[in-house]
């Protein structure tokens, strides 16, 4: 995690403190419910309770030096977990002894990065919800500002700048589905023990872990959470990331000196280059492009992180303590940024008009060679006197209306008004309301 891509309230689901704490709940609510059914003393699952609220007032209030003794005891160890349940032990006293009784680590460890992976979905759901409100907004906006539609880069036929935008906004609300059942899958607990047949366990101290964590109970655990769940969360991360860039690089695009439609809001004081003091560069959607190709790639490490060797092992383990932290902090960081930038976008309507009107006309020539085909014109004939036409005019010859009017063959089919009808930008976005209708309802 980087500081210059981070922000505090995801960086801290992941901070050592909060993973502590975690684990304290889940040490306590484990006892809790076997306390209930008797399977140890009310007694001893009180001084845990206790023990573990002390342990984490004292780690709250001095994080660092609580996390280096539980890293001083891992030293020894090499052991993760029994680390810290001896940690834990000081604040408990003798009825630690029934810490982490039937459970391993993997329920300890997997149950814990469940919910963190939750508490980060959450956040990036709130951050899908302001790119979202400022899409909406923005294209609302800009809903009837006509602009060219490109294809391959080269102009095609108009649109507005409005549904550009609302086009965007679509993808990102199926983003936003997609990592809310992402968050529903990966969700789930797990204390099953030693290769997850409950053996030393029983069943209902998962169930009331579960419920106490606002999980869902994994069916079948094999002393692992199946890594198909994680695989599917950091692949929706990966898809949402994509949707990012593909936002970004329109905006770059449009930046272009040669296009300068819209452009990143420029602040007063900002410098866009250390040599040339005339630069306004698209720097935070070039910054996005990047981030979104980190998290896009940590998709392929969570995939192959679901063929684990029988009940379990933990090569899976090093890539999660590298991809948890970094790709949702990474996401969350582009996704804040984005909505910033389409917030303060400085769109310019005129030049969205001068550009559609650069070629002459030539945006028309399908409604030109539809308008032939209807009148009788083969379409292999339409298309080839549109198309002779349209290339004179790209060659700056004359204007694409003035050249079909000037054409013999177009002239038998069309009359002189019935051709200049057909070059009207009204004709291209009569349908907005309708794609509005469909995206925003």
């Amino acid at each position: 995690m980087i500081p210059r891509y981070s922000r505090p309230q995801m960086v801290a689901i992941w901070e050592p403190q909060n993973r502590f704490r975690i684990w304290c709940e889940i040490e306590a609510h484990a006892c809790d419910a076997m306390a209930e059914l008797g399977i140890i003393p009310k007694a001893a699952a009180q001084a845990i309770r206790d023990g573990s609220k002390k342990a984490m007032a004292a780690m709250a209030a001095d994080p660092a030096t609580h996390v280096a003794k539980i890293d001083d005891i891992e030293r020894v160890t090499k052991h993760d977990v029994i680390a810290f349940t001896t940690w834990l032990a000081d604040f408990v006293g003798p009825e630690s002894r029934f810490v982490h009784q039937g459970l391993t680590s993997s329920d300890v460890l997997d149950t814990t990065l469940a919910l963190q992976l939750t508490q980060a979905a959450d956040l990036l759901l709130a951050d899908l919800d302001k790119v979202l409100a400022a899409l909406k907004k923005r294209a609302l906006e800009f809903k009837d500002t006509v602009t060219i539609g490109r294809s391959h880069g080269i102009h095609a036929e108009p649109t507005t700048f409005g549904v550009k935008l609302a086009g965007h906004y679509a993808a990102f609300a199926r983003c936003r589905a997609r990592l809310a059942a992402a968050r529903m899958d990966v969700a789930t607990c797990a204390i099953s023990g030693a290769v997850g047949t409950f053996a030393n366990i029983d069943p209902r101290v998962e169930a009331h872990v579960a419920a106490r964590l606002g999980l869902a109970v994994e069916p079948v655990s094999t002393q692992v959470i199946p890594r198909d769940r994680h695989a599917m969360f950091f692949a929706t991360l990966g898809v949402v990331a994509g949707c990012v860039e593909n936002l970004a690089i329109e905006i770059r695009h449009l930046q272009r000196t040669e296009v300068r439609e819209a452009e990143e809001f420029f602040s007063p004081g900002q410098k866009g280059s250390s040599a040339m003091p005339h630069k306004r560069n698209p720097v935070l959607t070039e910054n996005l492009t990047g981030l979104a190709r980190v998290v896009r790639g940590y998709v392929t490490p969570a995939l192959e992180d679901q063929a684990l060797w029988h009940e379990r092992d933990i090569s899976h383990s090093s890539v999660e303590r590298t991809i948890g932290p970094d790709a949702t902090v990474t996401l969350d960081f582009a996704l804040n940024r984005l909505a910033g930038v389409v917030e303060n976008l400085v769109v310019y309507p005129e030049r969205m008009k001068a550009n559609l009107d650069s070629l002459g006309g030539l945006v028309f020539s399908q409604r030109v060679m539809l308008a032939l085909t209807q009148k009788g014109m083969s379409r292999e004939a339409a298309y080839a006197a549109v198309q002779r036409n349209a290339m004179e005019s790209w060659k700056g010859n004359a204007s694409f209306l003035a050249l079909c009017r000037a054409d013999k063959e177009i002239g038998e089919f069309l009359a002189d008004s019935e051709l200049v009808a057909l070059f009207d930008l009204g004709y291209h976005t009569r349908q907005v309301d309708t794609i509005f209708q469909r995206v925003f309802g």
